[in-house]
């Protein structure tokens, strides 16, 4: 039996990698950039959201809400909409770089007076209830919890151009604009849509 000769053995494993790794690796690349572009999730690591997200929840982030991306990059090459007045979106602190999901309160040219909790949006308070525990952003209902008091007031603040204002729902328990100032409308990457999964439920679709 003659050895086989090295340059035989590199040739099989040159082969191998062209017939089954190439294509793996290249259909990874695919799925993580069509993940980056379309959808991903988030998973929810603190109660600065309660009630309406859960430490531990996992949300779906739909991922062009706000324009289209280059895969694997933040650079918009497709404008898409602005985001809105109660928003549940998802971004990147701009004190230290992490990744936070926030409720968008008020977007560029607003005024916002935020005391005990409770929000005005250019002289119009949002509360729709006596205790102060709702508020309405156009369509949308945003459930808040002041059980640890309201946090930070904010006092007749106007938003700048090309930014946003984004609070937590837990409005005494969130690290959120009221201590790292406005985000740049265009670093917000994604919204969140539905929670898909709640630790001790299991498998749901809850829209936000």
């Amino acid at each position: 039996m003659h050895p086989s000769h090295p340059t035989s053995r590199l040739q099989r494993a040159a082969q191998w990698s062209r017939k089954e790794l190439l294509p793996l690796l290249v259909m990874l690349v695919l799925l993580t950039a069509a993940r980056s572009s379309f959808a991903n999730h988030y998973q929810v690591p603190s109660g600065s959201m309660q009630p309406t997200l859960q430490p531990g929840d996992r949300v779906v982030v739909d991922m062009h809400a706000y324009g289209w991306r280059l895969p694997l990059s933040n650079r918009i090459v497709i404008d898409g909409d602005r985001p809105q007045r109660g928003d549940v979106a998802v971004f990147d602190s701009p004190r230290d770089g992490t990744r936070l999901i926030k409720r968008v309160v008020a977007v560029a040219g607003d005024r916002v007076d935020l005391r005990n909790g409770h929000l005005s949006i250019n002289g119009q308070p949002l509360q729709i209830d006596d205790e102060g525990e709702r508020e309405r952003f156009g369509a949308r209902i945003a459930h808040l919890n002041l059980d640890a008091g309201g946090g930070p007031d904010l006092h007749d603040v106007r938003v700048p151009a090309g930014k946003v204002l984004a609070v937590g729902d837990h409005r005494g328990d969130s690290l959120d604009g009221r201590y790292f100032g406005f985000v740049d409308a265009s670093a917000v990457y994604g919204k969140a849509v539905a929670v898909y999964y709640r630790r001790g439920e299991g498998l749901e679709w809850n829209r936000l």
